[in-house]
């Protein structure tokens, strides 16, 4: 299966046990100071004429987090070779830790040249989970783990991507939980390698014009239509705000609205996805300095992961309306680009002056709010690559939450407990507008350096009308500057399982 360049590899389940399964590679899940009571390591010791047991007394392995140990079977089993890979203290075992011991298992995979490989189902189920969780979580981890942005490389090694997972049940019973779990995690896991893929890309490559293309291509899934505004449609409707950001470029701004229709009744009201989609972001005018400057190739997360939630969703078949909405710029200087001091008048109807051009991403943000009010959602959710005040509050390991509804948020705090993509409410108080407050317009774009994360979400708040609406600032999480378990080095992807997720749930309780 390939998925924009990369091969995705194939998991399947499988009813079979650990002593008689013949693999290249055998991976076995292990818990810290469990010793050998897991029933598939008691199996496999005995196999191994005592190997297992030695190797926990003599502490080279002991099932902390992460820790992985290879170990040659030398034909005592059917798999060449085992493969231990700590989950920690069983008590802290939660679905995250599965994640991250399946990212650093493939890798190891890889390393010993295997391009397939098996892994055992643990016996291990966290507290409010349940193995079709586990199967999901175990998914993503491998998947999220092999992967490798290489488009660009002549020195790209060839055949070195992992081909196929078998997940080894030792129960047929929970067979129907674990085939579940993993279709659900290899969509959440495809659509990340997808935006992490047009995250990677560079902006000459990843242009409006082709951020229209893939979504041309995503329309072709079943049950979704695709609708493009070009300029002159954004003219008509009075897009000032967008036109604004897009004026400095010679590349044309684009206004994509995708519609996903799985709901049993035609009439029910949409979820409404809008992400910031600025496919460069010098900072217009108000230039950025140069340093990391590349990064914001990446400016266009958001947009891409609304863009790959939408075809999860399609995939997946999950019973809902679903509209993504993706406003398209790059932010450039130029002859003709904003200038500081310039008033822009939004698809609301409310004015903007625009103090800094570098806060584009709420005024391009804002006619796709007001936009998407027009569809009456049921819930309207915004996330985008916001303010680098999100990446001093927080760091790297939390995504900043703003919203105006404590059921959507509740809902959306838990899905990203369950996927690994952690949120953290920030205030939403009125009177930081006092910050935003313009002599000559309705607002100014920026409310000076204090409180810069709230101040932003709550310019959004002013186009969102009186819909269930929650902000997602993933400022923080976008972009990782060390690789991690299932993180690679760059564009994380992360907040397209979030997203996700809270679909997949929703969908349950709906």
């Amino acid at each position: 299966m390939k998925e924009n360049g990369m091969n995705i590899m194939r998991i399947r389940p499988k009813q079979g046990h650990v002593d008689t399964e013949t693999a290249d590679t055998l991976v076995l899940l292990h818990c810290e100071g469990e010793g050998l009571s897991a029933e598939d390591a008691a199996v496999l010791d005995r196999s191994l004429e005592g190997a297992l047991r030695d190797l926990l007394h003599s502490k080279e392995f002991e099932g902390k987090a992460n820790e992985v140990v290879l170990f040659h079977t030398h034909g005592k089993i059917p798999a060449k070779r085992l493969i231990l890979v700590g989950l920690g203290k069983r008590d802290n075992a939660g679905l995250d830790q599965f994640r991250q011991a399946m990212g650093h298992a493939v890798k190891r995979v890889r390393g010993a040249k295997s391009r397939a490989f098996v892994v055992a189902f643990p016996s291990l189920t966290p507290r409010d989970a349940s193995p079709l969780d586990v199967a999901q979580a175990m998914a993503e981890g491998a998947i999220l783990g092999s992967y490798q942005f290489t488009a660009y490389r002549s020195d790209a090694p060839a055949n070195n991507e992992l081909t196929a997972m078998t997940v080894l049940i030792s129960h047929n019973s929970d067979l129907g939980q674990i085939s579940e779990g993993i279709r659900r995690g290899v969509a959440t896991a495809e659509a990340t390698v997808f935006v992490r893929d047009l995250s990677n890309h560079p902006s000459n490559v990843m242009t409006p014009t082709r951020i229209a293309h893939e979504a041309k291509t995503v329309a072709k899934e079943t049950h979704i239509r695709l609708k493009i505004l070009e300029q002159k449609d954004m003219e008509r409707l009075g897009m000032g705000a967008l036109l604004g950001v897009a004026k400095g470029s010679h590349e044309p701004p684009k206004f994509i609205i995708l519609e996903y229709h799985g709901a049993k009744r035609k009439d029910e009201r949409p979820v409404v996805l809008v992400g910031k989609t600025i496919t460069f972001d010098t900072g217009g005018i108000s230039l950025k300095p140069s340093e990391n400057m590349e990064h914001m190739k990446a400016d266009m997360t958001g947009g891409a992961e609304v863009l790959a939630t939408i075809r999860a969703a399609a995939r997946l078949k999950l019973p809902l309306n679903l509209i993504s909405i993706l406003p398209v710029a790059e932010n450039m200087p130029g002859g003709r680009a904003m200038r500081p001091g310039d008033v822009v008048k939004t698809l609301s109807g409310k004015t903007v002056e625009v103090q800094n051009t570098d806060a584009e991403g709420r005024l391009i943000l804002s006619d796709g709010l007001a936009y998407a009010s027009r569809f009456k959602p049921a819930a309207l959710i915004d996330i985008a690559t916001l303010t680098g005040a999100c990446v001093v509050a927080l760091g790297q390991f939390a995504i900043g939450m703003f919203g105006t509804d404590t059921k959507l948020k509740d809902a959306i705090r838990q899905s990203g407990l369950r996927a690994g993509e952690r949120v953290w409410e920030m205030p939403l108080w009125e009177e930081y507008f006092e910050q935003l407050r313009s002599d000559v317009a309705d607002m100014r774009n920026i409310g000076g350096r204090g409180g810069g994360m709230i101040t932003a979400a709550l310019f959004l708040s002013k186009f969102v009308g009186d819909y269930p609406w929650v902000h997602l600032d993933i400022a923080s999480t976008d972009w990782s500057e060390r690789e991690r378990a299932y993180i690679p080095k760059g564009p994380t992807g992360i907040g397209t399982r979030l997203l996700i997720q809270f679909l997949i749930d929703r969908s349950l309780v709906h």
